[in-house]
């Protein structure tokens, strides 16, 4: 109940990114009610209805991904000093942000149910001349508690990984603020080794398994008419896409350390400190988009050109969600570094730096980012594509 008295009473852009995330929620939601039709319209191919549904995992993270940046940044369940009083402590709040997105998430699953019982000809008849008949097993009796299972997915898996993520800290919860649960000189973020090790064994291992061809390699059929590859080359684009979101935060500090070396004046000194302190917060979606562009230019090279329609509907669907969220998310985490630094700019403005300089700083940062992480991406995308060509 109180989640709903919040939600209603929330500032207009906060409705709307908890409307993207419901969006976000019932594309999942759609996806994986098509899986559940696959399955029921084609009974003797349990194998292909269970590929479908494996991939249908890439969009539910990108969502879950989403759903937890939005929660993080929504003002109503931010630990204040003095809620604690009432029964708002950091604890209480990361519940209440848990249960908005839930019941944000229910709401998209509610509307794919509804969208998908319109496409199957189970309200009104069927649509479009029963173009989506085969492909969302119209006709035949839909099971109502596999579809109810399937729904409950992207609530239940975001919510719960919301709350978790937004749980209190010892140090938050003794201060009651959160801003002290990670202190100003706190340690570089340690992922970057790890990162790189794991995007030079995804090379790797792609590299071995496309040398042996597809003759004796077991083939992983791919979504939307893409063919089949090698499961060893799949799992080395899988390995290069976790390098690369793990990598992102060490990156990001990499980034703002250099932009401080050799004499730098006060422009770049700001750039480079925010970037260090905002490394774990905007490295992560920086380092996930990055790995979402680089299988994007990676699938257009090899898939782009020849065939007449190389992407079916529910993969170009998947693959809109996935850079949609991804892209949703980045910008909700640098929302939220904004966010977090108004107390910093008000105090530089206060001792007398220019707004100009401030509004300077932050290109510099942008353009910073942009110098280090596009060719990072266009590189590792043309490894990941070359063993393939």
């Amino acid at each position: 109940m109180l989640a709903l008295r919040l939600a209603r009473g929330a500032h207009p852009l906060v409705l709307l990114r908890r409307l993207l995330v419901a969006a976000a929620s019932a594309g999942v939601g759609f996806l994986l009610l098509c899986t559940l039709g696959y399955a029921v319209g084609h009974p003797g191919e349990s194998q292909a209805a269970l590929t479908r549904l494996a991939w249908c995992v890439l969009p539910l993270a990108a969502t879950v991904h989403f759903a937890v940046a939005v929660a993080r940044t929504d003002p109503a369940t931010r630990p204040r000093p003095g809620l604690s009083a009432i029964g708002l402590g950091p604890a209480r709040l990361a519940a209440v942000a848990a249960a908005s997105t839930a019941v944000s998430c229910t709401l998209g699953s509610m509307v794919a149910l509804l969208v998908f019982l319109h496409l199957r000809g189970d309200l009104t008849g069927l649509p479009f001349d029963g173009a989506s008949a085969e492909l969302l097993g119209a006709g035949r009796p839909l099971p109502l508690a596999a579809a109810l299972t399937l729904l409950a997915i992207v609530p239940v898996v975001a919510s719960t990984t919301a709350a978790l993520t937004l749980r209190p800290r010892r140090k938050a919860v003794l201060d009651d603020d959160p801003g002290t649960a990670e202190p100003a000189p706190a340690a570089p973020p340690g992922g970057l080794p790890w990162g790189v090790a794991l995007v030079a064994l995804g090379v790797a291992v792609e590299t071995y398994a496309s040398r042996g061809g597809t003759g004796g390699a077991a083939a992983l059929p791919l979504p939307g008419g893409l063919g089949g590859g090698p499961v060893g080359v799949l799992a080395g684009w899988a390995l290069t896409a976790v390098g690369l979101a793990v990598a992102g935060p060490g990156l990001t500090h990499l980034t703002g350390r250099l932009l401080q070396a050799f004499r730098p004046g006060v422009t770049r000194l700001l750039a480079g400190r925010a970037l260090m302190d905002e490394a774990r917060r905007i490295g992560r979606p920086l380092g996930v988009a990055c790995a979402v562009a680089s299988a994007t230019i990676g699938a257009t090279t090899l898939y782009g050109p020849g065939g007449a329609q190389p992407f079916g509907p529910l993969t170009g669907l998947g693959a809109a969600l996935v850079m949609t969220c991804t892209t949703a998310t980045l910008l909700t985490a640098a929302l939220e570094s904004r966010q977090t630094r108004v107390t910093t700019k008000d105090a530089l403005l206060r001792l007398g730096a220019s707004a100009s300089m401030l509004r300077m700083a932050v290109g510099v940062r942008a353009l910073a980012l942009l110098a280090v992480f596009a060719p990072l991406t266009w590189a590792v995308a043309e490894l990941a594509a070359l063993p393939l060509r």
